[in-house]
């Protein structure tokens, strides 16, 4: 008998909607990318699917090398090993 539905391991941090923070942790490693339409929830959506460990996708301002004003989208791990497959796995960053 072929089973049809794949089994998938339920990931606590979903199930208790703690996975995915609100406010930046300082203990969190991150990366801040210029922002560009539909990017974070691109983003967000990549994480829930490729990651399993906590994250931060916002808005921050920045300065940028003009010295002007800029949005940027500031992108953390809890794990470091996540952020460096984050910048060499997401296709969204090569764009």
């Amino acid at each position: 008998m072929k089973k049809t539905v794949q089994d998938k391991k339920l990931n606590p941090l979903n199930f208790f909607a703690i996975r995915q923070l609100e406010v930046p942790a300082p203990h969190f490693e991150y990366i801040v990318i210029p922002m560009r339409y539909n990017l974070q929830s691109s983003i967000e959506k990549w994480v829930v699917e490729n990651l399993r460990g906590r994250f931060y996708v916002g808005k921050c301002v920045e300065i940028n090398s003009q010295n002007n004003v800029d949005t940027m989208l500031k992108i953390g791990f809890e794990e470091p090993k996540e952020l460096s497959y984050f910048t060499l796995a997401c296709p969204l960053l090569k764009y």
